[in-house]
Protein backbone atom coordinates (compact mmCIF):
# COMPACT_ATOMS: atom_id res chain seq x y z
CA UNK A 1 0.00 0.00 0.00
CA UNK A 2 1.16 3.42 -0.67
CA UNK A 3 1.66 6.21 1.70
CA UNK A 4 1.22 9.96 1.70
CA UNK A 5 4.90 10.43 1.95
CA UNK A 6 5.50 8.44 -0.79
CA UNK A 7 2.53 10.29 -3.17
CA UNK A 8 4.44 13.53 -2.22
CA UNK A 9 7.60 12.61 -3.22
CA UNK A 10 6.63 11.21 -6.17
CA UNK A 11 5.35 14.51 -7.03
CA UNK A 12 8.02 16.53 -5.74
CA UNK A 13 9.84 14.48 -8.47
CA UNK A 14 8.22 16.38 -11.18
CA UNK A 15 9.63 20.39 -12.34
CA UNK A 16 7.45 22.78 -9.97
CA UNK A 17 5.66 23.68 -13.13
CA UNK A 18 3.98 20.09 -13.30
CA UNK A 19 3.16 19.59 -9.56
CA UNK A 20 0.20 18.90 -8.45
CA UNK A 21 0.52 19.17 -5.03
CA UNK A 22 2.20 21.65 -2.46
CA UNK A 23 5.49 21.06 -1.49
CA UNK A 24 7.98 23.03 0.76
CA UNK A 25 10.93 25.63 0.13
CA UNK A 26 13.29 27.16 2.72
CA UNK A 27 15.30 30.55 1.80
CA UNK A 28 17.29 32.64 4.05
CA UNK A 29 15.63 30.76 6.87
CA UNK A 30 12.39 31.64 5.79
CA UNK A 31 10.01 28.77 4.89
CA UNK A 32 7.07 28.62 2.37
CA UNK A 33 4.62 26.33 1.13
CA UNK A 34 4.26 26.69 -2.66
CA UNK A 35 0.92 26.02 -3.73
CA UNK A 36 0.86 24.22 -7.39
CA UNK A 37 -0.68 26.33 -10.07
CA UNK A 38 -3.87 25.98 -10.75
CA UNK A 39 -4.81 26.13 -15.04
CA UNK A 40 -6.27 29.08 -14.65
CA UNK A 41 -3.80 30.99 -12.82
CA UNK A 42 -1.03 33.42 -13.83
CA UNK A 43 1.88 32.12 -11.75
CA UNK A 44 2.31 30.01 -8.14
CA UNK A 45 2.08 31.66 -4.54
CA UNK A 46 4.27 30.31 -1.73
CA UNK A 47 2.36 30.86 1.94
CA UNK A 48 4.98 31.51 4.45
CA UNK A 49 4.49 28.17 6.45
CA UNK A 50 4.17 29.90 9.98
CA UNK A 51 1.85 33.00 9.10
CA UNK A 52 -1.09 33.72 6.80
CA UNK A 53 1.38 35.75 4.77
CA UNK A 54 1.91 35.12 0.43
CA UNK A 55 3.77 36.04 -2.10
CA UNK A 56 4.30 35.06 -5.89
CA UNK A 57 6.25 32.14 -6.56
CA UNK A 58 8.48 34.22 -9.09
CA UNK A 59 8.85 36.74 -6.58
CA UNK A 60 10.38 33.65 -3.87
CA UNK A 61 12.61 32.44 -6.31
CA UNK A 62 14.25 35.55 -7.25
CA UNK A 63 14.69 37.33 -3.73
CA UNK A 64 13.89 34.27 -0.92
CA UNK A 65 12.95 35.60 2.31
CA UNK A 66 12.92 39.15 1.03
CA UNK A 67 10.23 38.83 -1.66
CA UNK A 68 7.28 41.19 -0.32
CA UNK A 69 4.29 38.84 1.30
CA UNK A 70 0.81 40.05 1.05
CA UNK A 71 -1.60 38.92 4.20
CA UNK A 72 -4.40 36.58 3.38
CA UNK A 73 -7.34 36.35 5.34
CA UNK A 74 -7.33 32.76 6.03
CA UNK A 75 -4.43 30.51 4.60
CA UNK A 76 -0.83 29.79 5.96
CA UNK A 77 1.07 27.53 4.28
CA UNK A 78 0.71 25.15 7.35
CA UNK A 79 -2.91 25.36 6.36
CA UNK A 80 -2.55 24.39 2.45
CA UNK A 81 -0.39 21.45 3.77
CA UNK A 82 -2.24 20.05 5.77
CA UNK A 83 -5.54 20.22 3.15
CA UNK A 84 -3.57 18.22 1.14
CA UNK A 85 -2.53 15.69 3.08
CA UNK A 86 -6.19 15.52 4.31
CA UNK A 87 -7.16 14.78 0.66
CA UNK A 88 -4.56 11.78 -0.07
CA UNK A 89 -5.63 10.34 3.04
CA UNK A 90 -9.26 10.37 2.08
CA UNK A 91 -8.43 9.33 -1.58
CA UNK A 92 -6.38 6.34 -0.30
CA UNK A 93 -9.00 5.50 1.92
CA UNK A 94 -11.66 5.42 -0.89
CA UNK A 95 -9.20 3.25 -2.98
CA UNK A 96 -8.16 5.67 -5.69
CA UNK A 97 -4.18 4.93 -5.18
CA UNK A 98 -2.84 1.75 -5.09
Amino acid sequence: MITVDEIFADDRRNPPSERSLPWEETRGGLTVVVEPKPHWAEDMRAFRLDAREYCRYTDWTAHGARARFYGHIDTSGDDVMMNARAMIVREIADGLWN
